[in-house]
């Protein structure tokens, strides 16, 4: 298994902060990609953040009512297989599988 932190994104409109209000996981849980991690507070609105990862929880970073900044770890996850680049190219082993037909069908 390989560690994957989190970090708080950027959640737009030039917030740089938030504070955490509630975290819906705990260490040693089992989480799937986009289940609810953590609602947030910023200066104008509470969001729910979903997990980029499935995996388990490793480690929580900050406790309900820190600041975290964008960019600070938020979560650690302990995850079967790291995720990729996207765009990268596949290993020589994988088949490449198309999805729209270059030729018109005869």
């Amino acid at each position: 298994m390989a560690e994957q932190t989190f970090t708080l994104p950027d959640l737009g409109e030039g917030l740089v902060e938030a504070t955490v209000l509630e975290w819906l996981v705990e260490p040693g849980q089992h989480v799937e990609r986009n289940q609810p991690l953590v609602e947030l507070e910023t200066t104008k609105s509470a969001v729910e953040i979903p997990s980029p990862h499935s995996g388990v929880i490793s480690r929580l970073h900050g406790a309900e009512g820190d600041v975290v900044k964008v960019g600070d770890a938020l979560v650690t996850f302990e995850v079967e297989q790291a995720a990729g680049i996207v765009g990268t190219v596949p290993a020589a082993d994988e088949k490449p599988s198309r999805r729209v037909r270059l030729r018109p069908p005869s």
